[in-house]
């Protein structure tokens, strides 16, 4: 059995894809995946199950499909990639109060060196960026956050609908909740 994290993309948020968490994990344990916890409201699923990355991903779609009507597209990263990421998250990630720190996960096929390719380069003057596996880290600080180019991450299509994204606080919470 393998621990995986499921981040569920725009769920919950601005009224939209609206999915009860306690209901989400009462599908996710009737679908035959083993502790199932659920963190927030905005679509953090730990569950263990023996099927691989790709078919855990599809068959956690399938059921929020069938189980909600909402066809949502679903990131599926194994915890031991995830801790293995953050093992390797750069220093300056996480560590500035007035900065957001972001964990932006790519959803395959894309990968995360096609996402930053689509987005573009980094500027530096206003954002740090770095990535390991399919996790990139991103921190801008908030007083110039509006001028990075990673916060317009929506005007690259492709980029945007291959990523979900959590901030690095979550991102820590579910590595540590998924022990």
């Amino acid at each position: 059995m393998t621990r995986y994290i499921a981040l569920l993309r725009g769920v919950n948020v601005g009224g939209n894809n609206k999915i009860a968490m306690p209901e989400l994990k009462a599908a996710f344990e009737r679908r035959g995946f083993e502790g199932v916890l659920t963190y927030i409201n905005s679509g953090n699923i730990i569950f263990e199950s023996g099927l691989d990355e790709c078919a855990a991903k599809a068959a956690c779609e399938e059921l929020i499909e069938r189980g909600f009507g909402l066809k949502i597209v679903v990131g599926v990263i194994a915890a031991a990639d995830l801790a293995e990421a953050l093992e390797h998250a750069p220093d300056w990630w996480g560590s500035e109060a007035a900065c957001r720190h972001n964990a932006i996960f790519v959803i395959p096929p894309m990968t995360a060196d096609e996402v930053c390719a689509q987005v573009g380069a980094v500027k530096p003057e206003y954002e740090k960026v770095a990535s390991f596996g399919q996790v990139i880290f991103w921190s801008a600080p908030l007083a110039t956050f509006s001028h990075t180019r990673w916060s317009k991450i929506t005007q690259s299509k492709a980029a945007y609908n291959a990523i979900t994204i959590r901030n690095a606080n979550t991102a820590k919470k579910l590595a540590a909740l998924s022990k």
